[in-house]
């Protein structure tokens, strides 16, 4: 009997400072933004968001996002703009995400 694999989601944090000397945080995203582990993705950027400065959230290596994953990411944005002192962005989306986010009409919410 074999068993499907489970959905996972790794990702590495890395922080530096930008031209005007803001705090840039990067999280890079490996696998599925999924039900399963979007939960973990807003435990990492939830906590980050108060600090302020600028979060990117770099989706190049994500093979697979659902409606989970994309509420995760919508409410992450809200956070952050409600904060005032932080940008959130989502960065190097790979043609399946982009075009989810242009379906779901959300391009315009994490445009830059």
């Amino acid at each position: 009997m074999s068993t499907a694999p489970q959905p996972s989601l790794q990702y590495e944090i890395e922080k530096s400072t930008d031209d005007v000397n803001n705090t840039v945080t990067t999280i890079k995203c490996h696998g599925r933004v999924v039900s399963d582990t979007a939960g973990q993705l807003k435990e990492v950027v939830k906590p980050l968001i108060p600090q302020g400065g600028r979060i990117l959230i770099d989706l190049s290596d994500v093979q697979h996002m659902d409606s989970s994953g994309l509420g995760t990411l919508v409410g992450l944005k809200a956070s952050a703009l409600n904060a005032g002192y932080c940008r959130l962005e989502l960065v190097n989306l790979t043609p399946r995400i982009a075009d989810l986010l242009r379906i779901t009409k959300l391009s315009q919410l994490f445009a830059s």
